[in-house]
Order: structure tokens, then C-alpha cells, then sequence
């Protein structure tokens, strides 16, 4: 299966080795070297957007994207040759593995600059006038892919329950768009206290790397058995 790995913070490094590394980037460097352990064939894709961040969408991407593909002008191709490179490499994985911190309640940009390039109408949502009131349609839905979102946040209460959930719309909206495409399996493990620190940090990133494994042997686990009935069948 192809796994496609992306980091969307701000922050070089991994926190707990070098000086003030990025915690999401910790969870999903975890999530990946337990994943090669369980799963060596697999192929793993990467993606820095947090370093790395694809061009934000403007009016000549949006004049090209809303083109039909047999009438485009050369420019168009130009202009949409990073997000078709960014659309293939999604519709390509099975599994999509995210470090996402949350910025002010949300996304980072960079992150969000990567799903304004991959949320493309006849690439991964359909689009037909002749449908009536509901025109659109996910074209990824049958494709059988998951995600997981490992998460960090400075204050804590975040989680479904919590006592600040509301301000919440980091996994949330990513849930909203993934859903919008058609990916509607996806699995969460956060980190919070970042900005409390000390012992209260500590005891949540324990917490978010044993979520972090766990997450690890059930989705290689639900693999390896859809593989055992595949060939069963």
C-alpha cells in the first residue's frame, strides 16, 4: 500500500530532541518508523508543507481549474502542473498520515494552502449542473482510503467534551473537506499543555505516543486482515 506522510508545522525538528521541536512532527516521525517496522514494503510518500508550503490558489489557478481540461490554454497547464503533482500524489495513498498543530483554533496556512490545491472539481469532487440541488459529488469516496490527524495545542479541552471543544476547528474542518472528497475514515491522537509545560506536557505526550502505537496496530492490523479476506475470496 502507498502511505503518504505530511508535516504542516512552522517548527523544524522533534520536540524532546532538538530546542523547540514541533510535537506533531514528533507523533507522526513515531507513527512512521512504527509503521516501517510493522509494514517494510509499504511505500511511504513525504510532504513538508510546513517548510515547503504550495503555492497559495489565485485567480489565474481558480480561471484554470474551472476550465474543462480539453480547453485549456498552455498558461493553464503551467499554472496547474504543482496541484496536479500534489492531487496525484493523494489519490495514489491509501493511507494519508498528517502532523497537525493548531494554529489560532485552526489550520496552519501552509496546511490549508494544501488543500485549496487538492480540492480540485473533476479531479476529487465532481460537478454537474444537471444533478439539480445537489451538483456536487466526492469522487474519492470508494477508494478506501484513511487518515490520521496527530494533533498538538497549547491551552488543553480541545477533544469532543472538552471544556473549550467549541474553539476546536482544526480536525474538525479537516474532517469537513476530507469528507466533502470522500475520506471519511480518519483517527485522531493530540497533544495538549504545550504552553503549561512540565509534568502536565509530559503526561499528554505519553499519552498521545501510546494513542500514536495503538493507532499503528489497528490499521495494520485491519490491513493485514482486508488482505487475508482479499485472498480468501
Amino acid at each position: 500500500m502507498n502511505l503518504l506522510h505530511i508535516d504542516t508545522s512552522g517548527r523544524p525538528g522533534l520536540s524532546g530532541i532538538d530546542p523547540h521541536g514541533s510535537h506533531t512532527r514528533r507523533l507522526s516521525a513515531r507513527f512512521i518508523a512504527r509503521w516501517r517496522q510493522a509494514r517494510p514494503n509499504d511505500r511511504i510518500d513525504y510532504l513538508d508543507v510546513g517548510q515547503h508550503p504550495p503555492a497559495h490558489v489565485d485567480g489565474r489557478w481558480i480561471h484554470a481549474a474551472f476550465t474543462a481540461p480539453a480547453e485549456r490554454e498552455p498558461w493553464m497547464a503551467e499554472v496547474l502542473a504543482e496541484s496536479d503533482r500534489l492531487v496525484d500524489q493523494l489519490v495514489a495513498a491509501d493511507l494519508i498520515v498528517v502532523g497537525l498543530p493548531m494554529y489560532n483554533f485552526s489550520v496552519p496556512s501552509q496546511f490549508k494552502a494544501w488543500i485549496d490545491n487538492i480540492v480540485r472539481v473533476g479531479r476529487t469532487f465532481g460537478f454537474d449542473r444537471a444533478r439539480g440541488a445537489v451538483p456536487y459529488w466526492p469522487m474519492l469516496a470508494d477508494a478506501g482510503k484513511r487518515m490520521v490527524l496527530l494533533g498538538a495545542r497549547g491551552d488543553h479541552g480541545y477533544d469532543p467534551g472538552g471544556r473549550i471543544a467549541h474553539l476546536n476547528h482544526t480536525e474538525s474542518s479537516v474532517r469537513s473537506v476530507f469528507g466533502y472528497i470522500g475520506v471519511t475514515d480518519v483517527h485522531e491522537a493530540a497533544v495538549e499543555f504545550d504552553e503549561f509545560g512540565g509534568e502536565q506536557l509530559a503526561q499528554s505526550l505519553r499519552e498521545a505516543e501510546r494513542k500514536v502505537d495503538r493507532l499503528v496496530d489497528q490499521l495494520s492490523g485491519t490491513l493485514a486482515n482486508e488482505r487475508a479476506e482479499a485472498i480468501s475470496s
